[in-house]
């Protein structure tokens, strides 16, 4: 288990550094006229998963002759975080644009030199202050622009629930699992009612999952907000959380997130429930193509949950940061999000965004024309709780990630075996 301090990133970036940053990112921006003002300039950006951006990106450039941008595309956030982590350690060869995930921001606002201040008169009042808050450092620097939020929905395959008995209609089925007063044991219960019909796929894609749903209901996980302590294996909501989620193991698929496994499961019947971050969208629909079925249901659990958002951050290293930062600023004013979710479902994090009545007309055909708009303005209507997470956060939920796919996916270990690692992990920590 690696604890992600400054020394910790230097030492990674010598290890790997030098061909990692020869081939992962294009080694920052490049110059045609170097420093010229007006002249031609080349900015890179990298992203990771779906952010919608590649249609804008050919738009800003159209609008900006002098601009040419360069994209890299990581596959998975964590290959991007590896990245991030090996170039900022190394203190070069970070995009001159980086998107970031919420996770990484307490590790980016403990070494916030390193990157550029974006606060400006232009996005003053842009977005949720709980969003910008994430990004602020102690001296008031904004490090990150939002780019979405993630309100959590529960996407279903209407077809397995028909086959099941149960009902497939996007209102009934949330009124299936409780509507406005849905329960974690709702949740379940309906899981135990698509079991019992015995017709093959498993309820829910995998454990974790799970746990990340009801983590982001949590106000303080894993770390004391006040005086940064690991409190994760005294917090009783965490083992009850852990405890609840295997008591129905026969529920899940047994998948790991992001693996071939589960991204081959939407092809072939894996399973018949996920939940639904709005960027979560994308990835059904692109790994399920061809299949039909899948919907959206306007509720969630325990009423609201918020999984997930990024940020797009410019880092001091960049040699063209103004050039940057106005990039990073257009990509995320309303009317570009407003884009990107319709293309990809990235939920705007902007309030403008949010109260339009574009957003509220927004369907998307794949999930049976599902009205996204107003799905997810509720569903971030019903966010309350945005979970604690100190300078430890990411190790804890990783060493947690592996407690629970211990159990689930490998199999290797029952659920109090995998917790005593889990314990061991934190220890490690110090």
């Amino acid at each position: 288990m690696r604890r992600s301090t400054r020394k910790t990133w230097v030492a990674v970036a010598g290890a790997t550094g030098i061909a990692l940053l020869a081939t992962a990112c294009g080694g920052g921006s490049s110059d045609d006229n170097a420093g010229g003002e007006g002249g031609d300039v080349t900015l890179t950006i990298s992203t990771f998963n779906q952010f919608g951006y590649e249609d804008l990106l050919e738009q800003y450039q159209d609008e900006h002759p002098n601009i040419t941008i360069e994209h890299n595309k990581f596959a998975k956030s964590d290959d991007a975080k590896e990245q991030f982590q090996t170039a900022l350690g190394a203190g070069s060869g970070l995009a001159d644009v980086v998107a970031a995930e919420v996770d990484w921001m307490p590790q980016i606002l403990q070494y916030s030199d390193q990157f550029s201040d974006l606060s400006s008169d232009s996005v003053e009042g842009r977005w949720n202050a709980w969003t910008t808050d994430q990004a602020t450092d102690s001296e008031g620097r904004l490090l990150g622009y939002p780019t979405d939020i993630g309100p959590e929905a529960i996407a279903y395959r209407a077809d397995l629930f028909e086959a099941a008995g149960l009902p497939t209609d996007r209102e009934e089925v949330a009124e299936l699992f409780g509507g406005e007063n849905a329960t974690w044991d709702d949740f379940f219960a309906v899981g135990d009612q698509f079991m019992a019909a015995g017709t093959g796929p498993k309820f829910f894609d995998s454990a974790d999952a799970l746990a990340q749903g009801m983590i982001n209901q949590i106000k303080a996980p894993f770390e004391d907000p006040e005086t940064g302590e690991i409190t994760a294996l005294d917090n009783p909501e965490i083992r009850d959380m852990y405890d609840t989620i295997l008591s129905h193991e026969d529920q899940s698929a047994g998948l790991k997130q992001w693996e071939e496994d589960w991204t081959n499961s939407f092809q072939n019947n894996g399973f018949a429930v996920a939940l639904a971050p709005a960027w979560f969208l994308g990835n059904i629909e692109g790994n399920a193509s061809g299949v039909e079925g899948w919907d959206i249901a306007d509720v969630f659990p325990g009423g609201g949950g918020n999984w997930g958002g990024s940020f797009l951050t410019v880092p001091a290293m960049s040699e063209h940061q103004e050039e940057a930062k106005a990039l990073a600023d257009w990509l995320t004013a309303p009317e570009q999000q407003l884009k990107a979710f319709a293309v990809n479902g990235n939920f705007p994090s902007q309030i403008e965004a949010q109260q339009s009545d574009e957003l509220q007309g927004m369907t998307r055909e794949f999930f049976n024309d599902a009205p996204t708009g107003k799905i997810y303005t509720n569903r971030a209507a019903a966010i309350s709780t945005q979970p604690f997470k100190g300078e430890n956060y990411f190790t804890i939920r990783t060493g947690l990630s592996d407690a629970f796919n211990r159990v689930d996916v490998d199999k290797s270990m029952t659920p109090d075996e995998s917790w005593k690692g889990f314990e061991e992990a934190v220890a490690a920590i110090g």
